[in-house]
């Protein structure tokens, strides 16, 4: 059965994610994602990728970890999300504390929607080149696995380096949380089959997709799939959409190309306007789960 979740910017003046974390589970949502950004930096160089002038909600995001803690603090069985994280900004021993933290205390509902970013010199504030930020969220990610299954773990990589550690809370869930590719690229398949547990790609309308070259969904899961069973993985990856828009037919078209997870997506505004598109979002999704 196909699951439905929301994705929100998570900002000091939209909903509070506890309001919006409180109104999904009511609604039946499976789950709630908030991205990210640590900082946007001024200079402005590097140009959205969305086109135009970038919107604020992009320098106004709540820390996602705080802001998702603060959503299961206050529901039961809805699973909180970073829709994404940007590792290639943050400390993977912290890292590692945070998510197993989260997981830990939400009683395993963290599912963990990763990527390396597109801002050259947000990145580059934190240390990490553009040109190696795949590398480095690689092992950034092999490490966190380390730290979450070990008893004393310790990791020797060109980006990433420590010897034997011991931290904890471990995650609740065996393995550490789920974490999904939230990318679309030729490079993708082999990375997830890799170090990821699933695809969690941004919503395109396919048809301009296909006229502007980009990823085809059902093309790039028989290629996952296929590097999957290449490096032998069990079981089968997750395949999670978010940045839906209220249409059910193109949910029933995302359904039929293979996603088992699909995300709404809300604008980062007020609980008036916020609250009555949930349960719109929630009446499309009743149709799918009958």
């Amino acid at each position: 059965m196909t699951t439905f979740g929301l994705l929100i910017f998570a900002t000091d003046y939209a909903v509070s994610p506890d309001v919006l974390a409180r109104e999904a589970e009511a609604f039946g949502f499976e789950s709630l994602f908030f991205p990210e950004h640590t900082h946007i930096p001024a200079s402005r160089q590097t140009p959205w990728p969305g086109g135009g002038d970038l919107p604020e909600e992009y320098w106004h995001t709540h820390d996602p970890f705080v802001a998702l803690t603060m959503a299961a603090s206050v529901t039961n069985d809805l699973k909180v999300g970073t829709g994404i994280t940007l590792v290639t900004e943050r400390d993977p021993i912290l890292m590692a504390k945070q998510a197993a933290t989260l997981d830990f205390l939400s009683n395993g509902r963290l599912l963990l929607g990763i990527g390396a970013g597109w801002n050259a010199e947000e990145m580059q504030h934190h240390g990490v080149g553009y040109n190696t930020r795949w590398k480095v969220l690689r092992e950034r990610i092999l490490a966190m696995r380390e730290i979450w299954t070990q008893e004393e773990a310790e990791f020797h990589g060109e980006f990433v380096d420590f010897d034997k550690l011991w931290s904890y809370p471990k995650p609740k869930q065996e393995g550490g949380p789920p974490i999904l590719m939230g990318a679309s690229s030729k490079y993708i398949y082999k990375r997830i089959a890799e170090y990821c547990d699933g695809w969690f790609p941004i919503y395109q309308d396919q048809a301009r997709a296909a006229a502007s070259g980009a990823v085809n969904y059902r093309d790039s899961m028989v290629k996952i799939n296929e590097a999957w069973a290449e490096v032998g993985r069990d079981g089968q990856p997750d395949y999670s959409i978010f940045g839906v828009g209220p249409d059910a037919n193109v949910v029933e078209g995302l359904i039929e190309d293979g996603f088992n997870r699909v995300i709404f997506g809300l604008p980062p505004a007020d609980a008036d306007t916020v609250l009555p598109m949930v349960e719109s979002y929630a009446a499309i999704a009743s149709k799918f789960n009958q």
